[in-house]
């Protein structure tokens, strides 16, 4: 039996982005996450002034972050209260070169804004990726049966 957690949160780790919006506003952008499992939370790095930014700046919104990885066979929507942190600590820990390049003045530039998703739930569909695809729809052409994707479950938080 497969815990669906574990998987979830296994090949999470393994995919670097997502597109992440507010539920009151249908645009979803590109953003890197970080995932902390123990915490069931998300964390982002963006600029203050974005538009997320802005969304959440009198405080938390329900957001959505959605993430499609057939490499690592996981597609999964996830929701959860988007709200701005001062964490400065954890964003000591998450800062990193690719977060550096988008910040004139790296770590200490002004514009720097940390995002914390806690999620709330997700659903997830996780296949065997690219390999295991190919093999099941050419397995389907040869039997007649319908290829086996993988796994739709759903988590709450």
């Amino acid at each position: 039996m497969t815990d669906h957690n574990h998987q979830f949160w296994s090949r999470l780790d393994d995919i670097n982005s997502g597109m992440l919006g507010v539920t009151s506003d249908p645009r979803l952008v590109p953003m890197s996450h970080y995932a902390d499992r123990k915490a069931g939370v998300l964390w982002f790095i963006t600029a203050k002034g974005t538009d997320l930014a802005n969304s959440v700046a009198q405080g938390a919104q329900p957001a959505i972050h959605v993430v499609s990885d057939g490499g690592q066979g996981l597609y999964a929507r996830i929701h959860g209260q988007l709200s701005l942190s001062d964490n400065a600590a954890k964003l000591d820990e998450l800062w990193n070169a690719v977060a550096s390049s988008w910040f004139e003045d790296g770590r200490q530039d002004p514009d720097v804004q940390l995002l914390r998703l806690d999620l709330t739930e997700a659903e997830v569909w996780a296949t065997g990726g690219k390999v295991s695809f190919l093999y099941q729809i050419a397995k389907s052409k040869i039997t007649g049966d319908k290829p086996d994707m993988g796994d739709h479950y759903s988590l709450t938080f």
